[in-house]
Protein backbone atom coordinates (compact mmCIF):
# COMPACT_ATOMS: atom_id res chain seq x y z
CA UNK A 1 0.00 0.00 0.00
CA UNK A 2 2.74 2.27 0.50
CA UNK A 3 4.03 2.13 -2.88
CA UNK A 4 -0.11 3.24 -3.88
CA UNK A 5 -0.19 5.94 -1.50
CA UNK A 6 3.15 7.06 -2.96
CA UNK A 7 1.81 7.37 -6.50
CA UNK A 8 -1.32 8.33 -5.49
CA UNK A 9 0.04 11.50 -4.12
CA UNK A 10 2.58 12.56 -6.60
CA UNK A 11 -0.90 12.82 -8.65
CA UNK A 12 -2.21 15.19 -5.67
CA UNK A 13 0.76 17.55 -6.33
CA UNK A 14 0.66 17.47 -9.80
CA UNK A 15 -3.04 18.53 -9.37
CA UNK A 16 -2.37 21.01 -7.00
CA UNK A 17 0.59 22.64 -9.31
CA UNK A 18 -1.69 22.86 -12.24
CA UNK A 19 -5.02 24.61 -10.25
CA UNK A 20 -1.97 27.29 -9.21
CA UNK A 21 -1.01 27.65 -12.95
CA UNK A 22 -4.64 27.70 -13.72
CA UNK A 23 -5.63 30.35 -10.82
CA UNK A 24 -2.22 32.50 -12.77
CA UNK A 25 -3.85 32.09 -16.20
CA UNK A 26 -6.90 33.21 -15.19
CA UNK A 27 -5.33 36.34 -13.72
CA UNK A 28 -3.40 36.94 -16.75
CA UNK A 29 -6.54 36.74 -19.09
CA UNK A 30 -8.86 38.53 -17.25
CA UNK A 31 -11.51 40.22 -19.10
CA UNK A 32 -10.41 37.99 -22.22
CA UNK A 33 -11.77 35.15 -23.95
CA UNK A 34 -9.22 32.56 -22.61
CA UNK A 35 -10.43 33.18 -18.95
CA UNK A 36 -13.48 31.38 -19.25
CA UNK A 37 -11.74 28.71 -20.71
CA UNK A 38 -8.88 28.54 -18.33
CA UNK A 39 -12.01 29.05 -15.47
CA UNK A 40 -13.59 26.01 -16.82
CA UNK A 41 -10.42 24.21 -17.28
CA UNK A 42 -10.08 25.17 -13.90
CA UNK A 43 -13.71 23.52 -12.69
CA UNK A 44 -12.82 20.23 -14.36
CA UNK A 45 -9.29 19.61 -12.97
CA UNK A 46 -10.61 20.73 -9.18
CA UNK A 47 -13.22 18.43 -9.74
CA UNK A 48 -10.86 15.75 -10.52
CA UNK A 49 -8.69 16.79 -7.84
CA UNK A 50 -11.77 15.77 -5.51
CA UNK A 51 -12.46 12.49 -6.95
CA UNK A 52 -8.72 11.31 -6.26
CA UNK A 53 -8.67 13.03 -2.88
CA UNK A 54 -11.92 11.39 -1.77
CA UNK A 55 -10.00 7.95 -3.14
CA UNK A 56 -7.19 8.80 -1.22
CA UNK A 57 -9.64 9.30 1.88
CA UNK A 58 -11.43 6.02 1.66
CA UNK A 59 -7.99 4.26 1.57
CA UNK A 60 -6.83 6.16 4.62
CA UNK A 61 -3.87 7.02 3.08
CA UNK A 62 -2.26 10.69 4.73
CA UNK A 63 -2.17 13.14 2.17
CA UNK A 64 1.54 14.70 1.66
CA UNK A 65 1.70 17.89 2.48
CA UNK A 66 5.29 18.06 1.59
CA UNK A 67 4.33 17.01 -2.01
CA UNK A 68 1.60 19.46 -2.24
CA UNK A 69 4.02 22.00 -1.19
CA UNK A 70 6.72 20.90 -3.57
CA UNK A 71 3.92 21.57 -6.39
CA UNK A 72 2.81 25.16 -4.82
CA UNK A 73 6.59 26.25 -4.93
CA UNK A 74 7.31 24.49 -8.48
CA UNK A 75 4.44 26.59 -9.93
CA UNK A 76 6.10 29.92 -8.17
CA UNK A 77 9.10 28.81 -9.72
CA UNK A 78 7.99 28.32 -13.51
CA UNK A 79 7.39 31.63 -13.31
CA UNK A 80 10.22 32.93 -14.24
CA UNK A 81 10.07 30.40 -17.76
CA UNK A 82 6.65 31.26 -18.14
CA UNK A 83 5.81 34.73 -18.89
CA UNK A 84 1.90 35.52 -19.24
CA UNK A 85 0.56 38.56 -21.35
CA UNK A 86 0.70 40.30 -24.74
CA UNK A 87 4.36 40.24 -25.42
CA UNK A 88 5.99 38.02 -27.87
CA UNK A 89 7.48 36.45 -24.39
CA UNK A 90 3.91 36.24 -23.26
CA UNK A 91 2.35 34.10 -26.34
CA UNK A 92 5.31 31.36 -25.89
CA UNK A 93 4.60 31.63 -22.07
CA UNK A 94 1.07 30.85 -23.21
CA UNK A 95 2.17 28.60 -25.01
CA UNK A 96 4.73 26.50 -22.65
CA UNK A 97 1.77 26.81 -19.95
CA UNK A 98 -0.64 24.67 -22.11
CA UNK A 99 1.90 22.15 -23.31
CA UNK A 100 2.41 21.72 -18.99
CA UNK A 101 -1.05 21.33 -19.20
CA UNK A 102 -1.38 18.87 -21.68
CA UNK A 103 1.23 16.99 -20.00
CA UNK A 104 -0.48 16.96 -16.40
CA UNK A 105 -3.68 16.07 -18.30
CA UNK A 106 -2.42 12.88 -19.99
CA UNK A 107 -0.59 12.12 -16.54
CA UNK A 108 -4.06 12.43 -14.66
CA UNK A 109 -5.55 9.99 -17.80
CA UNK A 110 -2.59 7.58 -17.11
CA UNK A 111 -3.59 7.47 -13.30
CA UNK A 112 -7.24 6.51 -13.97
CA UNK A 113 -6.03 3.68 -16.59
CA UNK A 114 -3.85 2.05 -13.90
CA UNK A 115 -6.08 2.77 -10.83
CA UNK A 116 -8.77 0.56 -13.00
CA UNK A 117 -6.63 -2.13 -13.79
CA UNK A 118 -5.19 -2.51 -10.46
CA UNK A 119 -8.70 -2.84 -8.75
CA UNK A 120 -9.08 -6.24 -10.17
CA UNK A 121 -6.60 -7.29 -7.92
CA UNK A 122 -6.96 -4.24 -5.11
CA UNK A 123 -10.58 -4.02 -4.59
CA UNK A 124 -10.37 -1.09 -2.71
CA UNK A 125 -9.86 1.31 -5.29
CA UNK A 126 -13.27 -0.26 -7.42
CA UNK A 127 -14.56 2.77 -5.92
CA UNK A 128 -14.61 5.34 -9.09
CA UNK A 129 -15.74 5.91 -12.66
CA UNK A 130 -12.60 5.00 -13.97
CA UNK A 131 -13.96 5.04 -17.85
CA UNK A 132 -15.85 8.54 -17.21
CA UNK A 133 -12.85 9.75 -15.72
CA UNK A 134 -10.58 8.79 -18.43
CA UNK A 135 -13.24 10.31 -20.86
CA UNK A 136 -13.02 13.30 -18.91
CA UNK A 137 -9.36 13.86 -19.05
CA UNK A 138 -9.37 13.09 -22.84
CA UNK A 139 -11.79 15.26 -23.36
CA UNK A 140 -9.55 17.88 -21.50
CA UNK A 141 -6.61 17.00 -22.52
CA UNK A 142 -8.22 17.69 -26.71
CA UNK A 143 -9.82 21.25 -25.66
CA UNK A 144 -5.97 22.18 -24.24
CA UNK A 145 -3.90 20.88 -27.60
CA UNK A 146 -6.15 22.15 -29.71
CA UNK A 147 -5.67 25.52 -27.75
CA UNK A 148 -1.85 25.13 -27.91
CA UNK A 149 -1.15 23.91 -31.01
CA UNK A 150 -3.16 27.24 -31.91
CA UNK A 151 -1.03 29.40 -29.71
CA UNK A 152 2.23 27.56 -31.39
CA UNK A 153 0.99 29.53 -34.81
CA UNK A 154 1.56 32.90 -32.71
CA UNK A 155 4.25 32.39 -30.68
CA UNK A 156 6.47 30.57 -33.19
CA UNK A 157 6.20 32.91 -35.88
CA UNK A 158 9.14 35.23 -36.89
CA UNK A 159 9.16 38.04 -35.28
Amino acid sequence: MQELASYLNDHLAGSVGALELLDRLIDAYRGKPLEHFFQKLRGDIHHDQEQLKELIQKLGVEESAVRKAGAWIAEKLSRAKIELGESPEGETGLFLALEALVLGITGKRSLWRALQSASRTVPQLARLDYNGLEKRAIEQCERVEARRLETARTAFRPK
